[in-house]
């Protein structure tokens, strides 16, 4: 191939590079003999490409040459247009140096500077002049006009005020150039602006007196209703630019809406009276009584309600028709114009009031709590929203806590006087007594303490119920009402320390316990003391339950998650952070869950206390009763063998009647105070302490005669009974009985009759007995012993109900006996037939055992 590349001599034309370049194609090509026949098809494409470099070489050379000419005259033209700016600067030169004098062209220039900076100043001067012709003879028109036709003085001076409005954007956009122009039209627009509204308020206030406002009744007569009508026209055409202007600022934070002129020329008289009555040493000016000028201007409003709406309301109505005005109720709602202009009255008022009450708490804590039913009753009353529409009225009460910061004053007020009367509550004499009447029956009974203080509480919520800053409220909820619940916390858990404390054995050594103070704490008292931690633990876990349904803490419970979530670091009230407030309120503040309410914490901390306590009153039962239990268990009439008699088949061993006394008196004490479940819980666990306890020192410890069976089944069925009749709430579905299964079956195995029994097992018939024999052996797998006698089952077949097989057939000991020891199939088997459902097979063994007749 490289012979075939190098025959047509064309590559020794070629430079080195472009050789190698050639030579490779043709090898990458043409690599073995059969390539050979594809030659022609490859010359002709190196040649098609070949035609196509060439026209793109030449495309490139016809740009350079088009790119070359255009540079070359660009290039031309821009050297003559230099030319020409040489020659007119020349010129210009020139013809500075002949105006100024000058000998040099940047002398001329300088000179040529100062001459247009004096022209533009006499322009300036001269616009200034202008103006202030325009102003002074638009404020000449208007007193002409103002004396001849007042409606007509208001045209010239609508154009000044208008003047005067676009001066201020003009005044910012040179930087403040011209203070002393703008101050010089604005003392005369003021100047003016005055003239105008003494005018036409006289001349209301004169017609006003014609009427005799503000007396009771005032109507406007219709001879009059057209002067009515015009004259408040003209003081409302004159304050509309005002109002406009207003409106279409941009809102500010502390911003009061404005007074409409006619109703402050109204309110003047209002507020002549109010001072007569308020300011000075009448009897209605009284520091401890804020709700009679509170309520003097409520009256006002109820008063001329009517007046308002009649004489008032539609001329308000059509002037501000078709403006962006009359979409604020302020302008269009003759009560809410009122109340707007009456309010100063009362804001006056209030500034020179709090000074006064600022050291006596109960005065101040009054006066704001008559502040917030005064707002409370101008939104919900009058609809009164200061024309603040969706975003709501803040009030006055807002105004006096926020603006004139008086929060953190009032709120050290309140939270004086809420722990003060804590500790009134816990001081007083009953305060730790169990309250047996003011709950519900069937549900634990708490202290009095714990049932005033959540009155308390409740009423430190409706006291906070009406402030509408979030923060505010939170306050109030985390440093007064989870305050105070922490303390009453606190007490609870030392008082239950206490108890454990004086009734433990090193606590009696280390304190120094008196014998007096023991002696409290047995029985009854000691379980008082712990019934007290928990009823009242229960009573205000559950009041917080309650309070965390409601629906103004629901309310504040969302607010506080919705800023939790958006907060960017900042405190969420006061100088509280997310931590420090979910610390005090729920670990799910912040959290995307729906989970939380605002007292998780301080419930939880009262469940936990609660729990405690149950547990400890569990202990302290089951403690005492197997005290009581301890001279039961070292007796041992069990073994004997003789018959009982008649009065012995009744009674009850000595030695259980400390264990029915003490289970009597301290049950039915519980029963009286505590709610059914936990009166369940604490009695299960008493029967199972019991039934502990005479498994492991009765039963296992003691052999057993028939007589002795039936001895301990009357003095358990003694127990049972005492403790049944403990559940005074009528809840049956738990029985000391079935809390002791395991000691219940014990005794029934234990009372199996014996087949040689000489009492007679019933009254009917020798030959119906020996039937009867016969299927209770069939159904047991044993023959029937000749001359067995029938024997009746024991006493303690009326308490329990094992001891029969699913046919009704009764077995006997013996038998018994056999099917248990045979095997542990068989024993469960046996078992399963006597319904002896909670013994194993080797308990069963055991208690056999203890027979003494098998035994024997």
């Amino acid at each position: 191939m490289d012979d075939v590349a190098f025959s047509n001599g064309s590559l020794s034309r070629l430079g080195e590079d472009q050789r190698v370049r050639v030579e490779d194609y043709l090898n990458d090509k043409l690599q073995n003999t059969a390539d050979l026949e594809s030659l022609d098809s490859l010359i002709q494409a190196v040649k098609d490409q070949q035609a196509l470099l060439k026209k793109q070489l030449q495309e490139a050379e016809d740009a350079l040459r088009t790119a070359d000419q255009e540079s070359a005259a660009h290039a031309s033209s821009l050297a003559h247009r230099a030319t020409l700016f040489q020659q007119n600067q020349a010129d210009i030169d020139r013809r500075l140096m002949i105006v100024t004098h000058s000998e040099t062209s940047d002398d001329a220039v300088r000179r040529f500077g100062e001459t247009m900076e004096k022209l533009r100043r006499l322009d300036l001067a001269s616009g200034y002049t202008e103006l202030l012709q325009e102003v002074e003879a638009l404020s000449a028109e208007t007193r002409n006009q103002l004396k001849e036709s007042p409606e007509a003085a208001l045209a010239p001076y609508t154009r000044l005020q208008s003047l005067i409005m676009s001066l201020y954007p003009l005044h910012a956009a040179a930087e403040s150039a011209a203070p002393h122009l703008l101050d010089h039209v604005e003392r005369i627009g003021r100047t003016l602006k005055g003239e105008m509204k003494d005018h036409f308020s006289k001349k209301f206030g004169e017609l006003l007196q014609k009427l005799n406002w503000p007396d009771r009744g005032v109507t406007v007569p219709e001879y009059l209703a057209e002067t009515w009508k015009g004259r408040i026209d003209n003081l409302l055409n004159f304050q509309q630019p005002e109002l406009e202007a207003q409106e279409n600022q941009p809102a500010r934070r502390f911003k009061q809406p404005p007074v409409l002129l006619p109703f402050e020329v109204m309110a003047k008289p209002l507020e002549l009276r109010f001072r007569y009555h308020f300011d000075g040493d009448k009897p209605t000016n009284r520091l401890d009584k804020p709700e009679y000028f509170l309520t003097h201007i409520l009256g006002l409003v109820n008063t001329y309600y009517e007046f308002l709406m009649q004489s008032l309301e539609p001329i308000l109505r059509a002037h501000f028709k078709g403006s962006n005005l009359a979409l604020n109720p302020l302008y269009i709602d003759a009560t809410s114009a009122f109340i707007t202009s009456i309010l100063p009255i009362l804001r006056s008022k209030i500034h020179t009031f709090l000074p006064q009450i600022a050291r006596q708490p109960q005065l101040l804590s009054h006066f704001m709590h008559e502040l917030m039913s005064f707002d409370a009753s101008l939104r919900d009353e009058w609809g009164y929203d200061a024309g603040a529409g969706a975003e709501g009225w803040k009030g006055l009460t807002w105004e006096v806590l926020v603006q004139e910061d008086w929060f953190g004053r009032w709120l050290q007020v309140e939270k004086d006087f809420a722990l003060s009367r804590y500790h009134n509550i816990l001081e007083t004499a009953d305060s730790g007594e169990i309250d047996y009447d003011s709950v519900d029956p069937g549900i634990t009974k708490p202290t009095k303490a714990a049932i005033r203080v959540n009155d308390l509480l409740e009423t430190i919520t409706d006291r906070y119920r009406p402030l509408l800053s979030f923060s505010q409220k939170l306050r109030f909820l985390i440093d007064i009402q989870i305050a105070i619940f922490d303390k009453l916390h606190e007490r609870l858990h030392s008082s239950l320390e206490a108890y454990l404390t004086l009734t433990s054995s090193i606590g009696r050594t280390v304190q120094g316990v008196t014998r007096e103070d023991q002696t409290k704490l047995q029985g009854l008292g000691g379980l008082e003391r712990l019934c007290r931690v928990y009823g009242s633990a229960e009573y205000l876990e559950k009041a917080m339950g309650d309070w965390s349904d409601d629906v103004f803490f629901l309310e504040l419970w969302e607010e506080l998650q919705d800023r939790a979530r958006q907060s960017t670091g900042k405190n969420l009230a006061g100088p509280m952070s997310i931590k420090d407030v979910a610390e005090r309120t729920s670990s799910a503040v912040g959290s995307e869950g729906d989970t939380g309410a605002l007292f998780d914490e301080t419930a939880g901390a009262y469940h936990r206390l609660r729990v405690r306590a149950e547990n400890i009153l569990i202990d302290t039962m089951t403690y005492n009763v197997r005290e009581a239990l301890r001279p039961y268990g070292r007796v041992n009439p069990w073994s004997s063998l003789s018959s009982e008699s008649d009065s012995a088949a009744s009674a009850i061993t000595p030695e259980i009647e400390p264990v029915i006394q003490l289970l009597s008196t301290q049950l039915s004490f519980l029963a009286n105070i505590l709610a059914p479940a936990p009166l369940r819980r604490v009695s299960r666990h008493v029967c199972l302490s019991i039934q502990s306890y005479l498994w492991d020192h009765v039963l296992f410890r003691n052999s057993f005669s028939t007589t002795g069976v039936a001895q301990l089944a009357r003095d358990v069925a003694a127990i049972w009974a005492v403790i049944d009749r403990s559940l005074v709430h009528g809840d049956r579905s738990v029985s000391a009985e079935s809390s002791m299964r395991k000691l219940k079956d014990a005794i029934a195995l234990l009372s199996v009759p014996l087949r040689n029994s000489s009492t007679a097992r019933s009254t009917s018939t020798p030959r119906a007995q020996d039937d009867e024999d016969d299927r209770a052996a069939a159904a047991w797998g044993e023959d029937d012993e000749a001359g067995a006698q029938a024997e009746e089952k024991p006493d303690m077949r009326s308490v329990s109900n094992a001891g029969a097989d699913e046919e009704g057939e009764v077995p006997y000991l013996e038998d018994v006996e056999k099917r248990v020891f045979q095997s542990n199939e068989s024993a469960r088997e046996a078992l399963h037939l006597l319904g002896l459902e909670h013994l194993s097979e080797s308990d069963a063994r055991y208690l056999l055992e203890r027979r003494l007749e098998l035994s024997g």
